[in-house]
């Protein structure tokens, strides 16, 4: 099986886009450097992670403090 996209010279990722709720970005691609939301055709919210993802506890815990 080919990628359509690389049969059309298209500028993609074939690795999944991790938007973390402190706001970083990773892939799972390891040798991707850009991290535009276009490139990649799987995007996933960091608490769709199995196990979950450490930023989002950190990110509660600060909301915590802020309405305390």
């Amino acid at each position: 099986m080919t990628c359509s996209q690389c049969n059309h010279d298209l500028d993609h990722c074939h690795g999944t886009l991790v938007i973390h709720a402190d706001t970083r970005v990773d892939c799972t691609e390891p040798d991707c450097v850009d991290f535009e939301i276009v490139r990649h055709t799987l995007v996933l919210d960091c608490t769709e992670l199995d196990g979950g993802c450490s930023c989002t506890v950190i990110a509660q815990e600060s909301q915590l403090l802020r309405v305390s």
